[in-house]
């Protein structure tokens, strides 16, 4: 993030204990005694909906008993036999959205029981103790490639190594976890998790992590196919949209993307530039994740601006309502026009909106915003050549993550469908992993 000569982009606008305590878990884990409570409001119920709201279908009446009656390694190891993520998943999944919401203590009583923390206490539980608990079937003599170390791709490698298969992966990045690592909130994943979880789940062994080899320019699909017996492509979406309005290209407007990663990255957050007054274009975890650290690192101003109403942002409402509660300002039904500076930013124009016959238009009317600060995060792009067929600007696919292609399977944010969720990623990865394994093996 080039900021150094932009006006109102500053770093240490707090100091660094400020920063620690901004930055701390966002939830802390449950003690043992606060899971025992938590887990004896569960009801256990036949045909509970919270498993049916579960894109991995975990087994959550199981493990939540599993914790109540002093076991959380079975617990873990229930959640982990459906999402070898469940780690990461207990804390960024939107489980208000999932699970959580279709729990019958919220129908009855507008209070679930807290799954998600449940989750977290459990696998957290196992991965003190540097425990693996599963082990790799017999060789099959059969080698993967996997391109993409995010949660679709390590989901899909994990399960392929229990199966007893060789797997290498291959990731752009210099460090494998894909969003895990590089795309979300420093306050949801605390303690260098995402690299600490990675590190535990390639302990099955028969995994290989390649860095700094990317689709394109260090490999192609046809040598892949060549050298391997089956590909499975997780390269998630590399591109951001462009904001294609005048003054998109002055100092001060960025991707969101991009600064989360240098977040996420950071060793030191008082070296972190930030703007004082912020405004982040679009309506996802990402602009909410972007507006909320903005805030965060002493952003005296933060404005996520949307071009639809309040329910269709992506974001869930918990999400809004975090973003809400520390201080950042919400803006409905506007679209941004230009971008005002002499070379700089310093305001946005932005246009308000309405939808007529079931299009967004805009009204007219227009209002600017301070803004020496703004962050793009509306929506990514795949950027990965793959030579498939595509549905729409994703990689279209059928059954089980099958492509166009013989040999090549898709899963997570490059492939159509699905709801970019990282919970979904996992149950993608997984699912062409039993496929990849059939196919090649005849039965799992």
């Amino acid at each position: 993030m080039n900021t150094q000569h932009t006006p109102g982009i500053a770093a240490a606008r707090l100091d660094a204990d400020e920063l620690a305590q901004n930055f701390d878990d966002l939830h802390a884990p449950l003690a043992p005694h606060e899971a025992a409570v938590a887990a004896d409001r569960c009801y256990f119920c036949h045909d509970a909906p919270c498993i049916t709201a579960c894109p991995t279908d975990i087994d959550i009446p199981l493990f939540i008993r599993q914790i109540s009656t002093g076991t959380p390694d079975a617990a873990a190891k229930t959640i982990l036999s459906q999402n070898i993520l469940g780690g990461m998943c207990a804390r960024v999944c939107p489980t208000e959205d999932l699970c959580e919401q279709a729990c019958v203590r919220e129908l009855a009583e507008g209070k679930p029981v807290e799954i998600g923390r449940l989750q977290r206490f459990a696998t957290d539980s196992l991965m003190e103790k540097n425990v693996h608990p599963f082990t790799r079937a017999d060789a099959t003599g059969k080698k993967i490639a996997v391109l993409g170390a995010g949660p679709a791709g390590l989901s899909c490698a994990h399960r392929l190594a229990m199966l007893g298969n060789e797997v290498v992966i291959y990731d752009p990045n210099t460090k494998a976890g894909g969003l895990n690592e590089y795309g979300i909130a420093a306050y949801k994943s605390t303690d260098d998790f995402a690299a600490r979880e990675v590190e535990w789940l390639t302990d099955i062994g028969g995994i290989t992590i390649e860095t700094g080899k990317r689709l394109g320019p260090d490999m192609t699909l046809d040598a892949l196919t060549h050298c391997f017996d089956a590909v499975f492509l997780a390269v998630g979406l590399g591109g951001v949209n462009a904001l294609s309005v005048t003054g998109d290209e002055k100092s001060g407007v960025e991707d969101a993307v991009s600064f989360i990663k240098e977040l996420r990255q950071a060793d030191d957050l008082t070296s972190l530039p930030v703007g004082r007054n912020v405004v982040v274009i679009g309506g996802g975890m990402t602009a909410v994740d972007a507006a909320v650290q903005s805030k965060l690192l002493g952003a005296e101003a933060v404005t996520i601006a949307y071009r639809r109403d309040r329910d269709a942002m992506s974001a869930s409402r918990y999400e809004q309502d975090l973003a809400a509660s520390h201080g950042v300002k919400l803006m409905f039904n506007v679209m941004p026009v230009a971008v005002h500076g002499n070379g700089s930013a310093t305001q946005i124009e932005l246009e308000y909106t309405q939808t007529k016959d079931g299009k967004l238009t805009g009204t007219g009317e227009t209002m600017r915003v301070a803004a020496d600060q703004v962050f793009r995060a509306i929506g990514q792009t795949l950027t990965a050549d793959t030579g498939l067929d595509l549905d729409g600007r994703k990689i279209a696919i059928t059954g089980a993550g099958r492509t166009s292609r013989a040999q090549v399977w898709a899963g997570g944010d490059c492939a159509a469908g699905g709801d970019d969720l990282t919970v979904t990623a996992v149950a993608e990865g997984r699912d062409a992993a039993i496929d990849i394994h059939t196919t090649l093996n005849g039965s799992v």
